[in-house]
């Protein structure tokens, strides 16, 4: 039996994310990214006496907007608390956080794994406000403190310690992100920092109930990261307890370059934060029917919309998931599904063609410049073979970025329309005919595969008019 086999991981993940609101959690001070070190800042983010903080209403509704799409129990009783500790990017000394009373209970976010469809338990979401920034990288002596992220608001989501595997760490984190980005509240760049995660990770013997000694890893910025730095830890334990050693109680960081992680600081016990209420700050009490008006602004979510692809439109799994992938997306499709009943052929046009271009050109479905409308057009003149599929996305597909005319009209302008006229194609595929004598030799011997060289040399002469089905039969024909 393989050593590590005799092992099981217990893994819990807290997850940061900055809320997308225009201004920080207790002042007016921006948080947009990139601007220059220490410029948005006042006496508030800097904590000088006498200032007093004043809640962001916009980032309450989003804190309680993300507890009902990963349902949680709304807290209707709120305060913010202070959380005492001392930290050179923390202004005031203190965090203000909701860490003793989560505005967020419970809940779960549902994962697809290899092995099934598993509810990752939540045990809390709460609200705090992030730290500044150390930077220690510009001078040998010194390090820098830009402040400009200081007071931005956070959710703070916590899972239970039931996470087994990597596997499943990564399709919660993926999951998370895109609710985060799907409800509006989180543009989940984690690159950027806006979407942060901190794994907690132990092992123990299978069918132990104990939790073995937790290690954490902190601030992994990418979804892949996650899972590279659980997978290290989980096999340098392994390893460590199989040759007799004693896994400490630590938080490690996570070095991209060789996929390791290492130890920062041992953490023998909990800090004392000297938790109490912010004085300076209200309690914040929320109505049962402010709850159920932002319950009523979520759109459907991801796994809702989903559902709603493969019953109503037929689509399969795979193309439902992918269109599901962004809110936009999914939209788009509904969009376009009002005008056209070949629900298929949207999916192949917007996870080929179009994505293609979005790529190419760095926009999204956020920002498409196609119309529904237009797109639900080019579809008919396809599957009235007035145009072909490869000149209709070659050729129409990238001028209708740009312009509002009618695909028809278009193609029309530009002579695309595809000829079905039986004296024309049989020209050309006389043509194609006369100039191969060797294959048509080698066809009539019985390498009947050669009729899609034919085809392909007809609608080159063609230049994409010729109807490749009419084509083909007219080949038949001849070199029978």
């Amino acid at each position: 039996m393989n050593a590590a086999d005799k092992y099981e991981a217990v893994i819990g993940l807290e997850v940061h994310a900055q809320l997308q609101t225009n201004s920080k959690l207790f002042c007016g001070d921006s948080i947009a990214f990139g601007a220059e070190p220490n410029t948005h800042v006042s006496p508030v983010t800097l904590g000088h006496p006498g200032t007093l903080p004043k809640t962001n209403k916009k980032a309450v509704e989003f804190a309680v907007k993300i507890g009902l799409a990963c349902n949680c129990a709304i807290e209707e009783k709120n305060y913010f608390a202070r959380k005492n500790y001392f930290y050179p990017d923390l202004p005031k000394g203190y965090q203000i956080s909701q860490h003793t009373t989560p505005i967020c209970k419970g809940g779960f976010v549902s994962i697809k794994t290899s092995e099934g469809e598993k509810d990752i338990l939540l045990n809390r979401i709460h609200m705090e406000e992030d730290a500044g920034k150390s930077i220690h990288d510009v001078y040998d002596d010194f390090s820098c403190i830009d402040l400009n992220r200081a007071g931005t608001p956070l959710v703070e989501i916590v899972t239970e310690p039931c996470i087994s595997s990597s596997e499943e760490a990564f399709q919660y984190i993926t999951e998370l992100r895109r609710l985060v980005r799907w409800i509006g509240i989180c543009d989940g760049n984690m690159e950027e920092g806006s979407l942060r995660c901190d794994a907690n990770i132990s092992i123990r013997l299978k069918g132990e109930k104990k939790l073995g000694t937790k290690v954490e890893v902190k601030n992994l910025n990418s979804i892949r990261n996650v899972k590279k730095a659980i997978d290290y830890e989980i096999n340098r334990m392994i390893e460590l307890v199989e040759n007799g050693g004693t896994i400490t109680q630590q938080t490690r960081s996570f070095d991209a370059g060789n996929d390791t992680t290492f130890a920062i600081r041992d953490k023998e016990e909990a800090n004392d934060y000297r938790y109490f209420a912010d004085p300076d700050l209200t309690p914040f009490h929320l109505t049962p029917s402010y709850i159920q008006s932002i319950k009523e602004q979520l759109p459907a979510l991801p796994q809702q919309r989903m559902l709603q692809l493969k019953k109503e439109f037929g689509l399969n799994e795979y193309d439902a998931e992918q269109l599901c992938d962004e809110k936009a997306t999914a939209e788009f499709f509904i969009a376009v599904a009002q005008h056209t009943g070949n629900y298929k052929a949207i999916a192949n046009w917007m996870l080929g063609p179009i994505r293609q271009h979005l790529n190419e050109t760095h926009a999204t479905f956020d920002h498409c410049s196609l119309q529904a409308k237009t797109l639900a057009a080019l579809i008919s003149i396809v599957d009235e073979g007035k145009v072909n599929f490869s000149v209709a996305s070659s050729k129409l597909l990238p001028v209708l970025f740009t312009t509002n005319a009618h695909p028809l009209q278009l193609a029309e302008e530009l002579n695309l329309l595809q000829v079905s006229d039986t004296g024309e194609l049989e020209n050309w595929v006389n043509t194609v005919i006369t100039n191969m004598p060797d294959k048509v030799a080698e066809y009539k011997k019985g390498k009947k595969g050669l009729i899609g060289l034919f085809v392909g040399e007809v609608k080159k002469l063609s230049k994409g008019k010729a109807d490749p089905k009419l084509v083909t039969e007219l080949l038949q024909q001849k070199l029978s």
